[in-house]
């Protein structure tokens, strides 16, 4: 499993310590400081079978600094995934990418349903 968080993100802490708690093994990704690229988001976003908004965190100082709200209708999926590669703290965090599902966010009833 591939944990790709934001450490200081609270609700990160939540999923990676459900993770611990139940003794699931993962590898960590620090999203700021080492950024998915294009392709690696265009394959969770595929895998996952979310809308691409899904991925964007809308709740972040930056989405609303650079309007997306208004911005991400106007833009292609492909421009979309750009703009996503650019800086990691637009991505929604944690995500979770296991053998055949990506989770965005942390819900626990859906981590419950991993083990």
């Amino acid at each position: 499993m591939l944990f790709i968080c934001y450490p200081k993100c609270s609700t990160c802490k939540k999923a990676k310590k459900f993770l611990t708690d139940h003794q699931i093994e993962f590898d960590e990704r620090h999203i700021v400081e080492e950024k998915l690229n294009k392709d690696e988001l265009k394959a969770l976003y595929l895998k996952s079978g979310l809308p691409l908004k899904r991925f964007f965190n809308t709740s972040g100082n930056l989405y609303k600094e650079k309007h997306l709200k208004d911005v991400l209708p106007t833009l292609s999926e492909d421009e979309q995934l750009e703009l996503l590669s650019t800086n990691g703290m637009l991505v929604k965090r944690p995500i979770l990418e296991t053998k055949d599902k990506v989770l965005v966010g942390f819900k626990e009833d859906q981590y419950k349903e991993l083990l």
